[in-house]
């Protein structure tokens, strides 16, 4: 009887940690179901077989090691722009500005990689890594000091930051940075020194090892600092932190320069690792979708993970899919965008799986594992 009574509040515990998990992984798992079952319904109608092309994008996602190394690829900017997302929200701020950070920290990745030359991998490329992650964190800071200082609402501001990144990047890249080489007729920077280039290892690229360091980074800094803790509190309820003597402004610029530097950091993974340049239109749109991969990941720094993945998946898969069964490849953007409208409509699916609607507001605090 001692035992039983013992042993009892272990098991309240990991049934309380379990309940936690299913809550923020029940609804985007539901959603992923719910937006497969309707592309298949579309495969359907467009005359494909929904089997035959699922299989086919399975095959072409994870059917061999290319295969796999192809989706790690894909994913990798992905987690990083997810998190930089992520973590925006859990101040209460919305940075659709990873965009405009992600394409500076290429850029400037791109630029330390293929201007110093002599220096020996082991600096040269985490000192291209830095300097795009550094090149992000100021590109927020600037969204982050307006809204503080001028009341400038932070989603107005990025985008336009977005344009600015974009028209500046181009011009970098077909100006006073662009190739030289004869042959080049395109705007791009020369190719990077294989000093600054970030190497396989076996099939998975050495920067999909770096974004999963980064979400467990993360983590621990939001939920294991009082850094992290005062972020979220902010993002709870800017008054009540105030109240508390939480310096909310320089909260407010902090998260958007962490922000900005994970994303700078993704744009610099995807120069280093993947592109070994810097070309405009290479990274097109890999900003926009951290928005889905932290939606989707309930901007939890590890659901970011399996959320990229996912996305890297479908578009890694999405050619084999084209060639193997027939299905244009904006069939599986169609299919993403019924995935997100069910993560972002989450009361039809938590009614589908008579989930409650609202946790509480201590695991919010506590653990990393909030359905908000």
């Amino acid at each position: 009887m001692t035992k039983a009574t013992a042993t009892e509040p272990v098991e309240n515990r990991t049934t309380a940690t379990l309940r936690r998990i299913w809550r923020g992984i029940s609804v985007p798992l539901v959603a992923v179901l719910l937006g497969l079952l309707i592309g298949a319904l579309l495969l359907i109608a467009s005359g494909s077989n929904p089997i035959d092309a699922y299989r086919a994008l399975i095959k072409g996602a994870f059917g061999s090691p290319v295969a796999i190394q192809r989706t790690l690829e894909k994913a990798t900017p992905l987690i990083f722009s997810g998190l930089a997302v992520a973590f925006a929200f859990k101040a209460g701020l919305f940075n659709i500005g990873a965009q405009g950070q992600l394409l500076v920290g290429a850029v400037v990745a791109a630029y330390v990689g293929f201007s110093i030359e002599g220096l020996p991998a082991i600096i040269h490329a985490p000192l291209a890594l830095l300097a795009g992650g550094l090149a992000g964190a100021l590109y927020g800071y600037i969204p982050g000091a307006l809204k503080t200082y001028t009341g400038a609402h932070e989603v107005i501001v990025t985008i336009m930051l977005n344009y600015v990144a974009i028209n500046l990047t181009d011009y970098l890249a077909d100006g006073p940075w662009k190739d030289p080489s004869p042959t080049n007729i395109v705007a791009r920077t020369p190719k990077i020194f294989p000093s600054a280039s970030l190497p396989l290892v076996g099939n998975v690229p050495s920067g999909f090892i770096l974004a999963l360091i980064a979400a467990l980074v993360v983590w621990w800094l939001l939920y294991r600092t009082t850094l992290g803790y005062e972020i979220r509190t902010v993002g709870l309820n800017s008054s009540a932190a105030q109240y508390a003597g939480i310096r909310v402004a320089r909260m407010i610029i902090l998260t958007m320069m962490i922000s900005g530097f994970l994303a700078g950091l993704g744009g610099s993974v995807e120069t280093l690792g993947i592109n070994g340049r810097f070309q405009p239109g290479f990274n097109t749109g890999l900003g926009f979708d951290g928005i889905t991969v932290a939606l989707l990941g309930k901007t939890n720094p590890f659901g970011v993970i399996p959320a990229a993945i996912l996305l890297g998946a479908m578009r890694a898969g999405s050619s084999q899919m084209q060639f193997s069964a027939g299905v244009a490849s904006e069939i599986t953007d169609v299919i993403t965008a019924f995935i997100l409208f069910f993560v972002a409509a989450d009361v039809i699916v938590k009614k589908l799986i008579r989930q409650r609607g609202v946790d509480d507001e201590q695991v919010k605090l506590s653990t990393g594992w909030s359905s908000h």
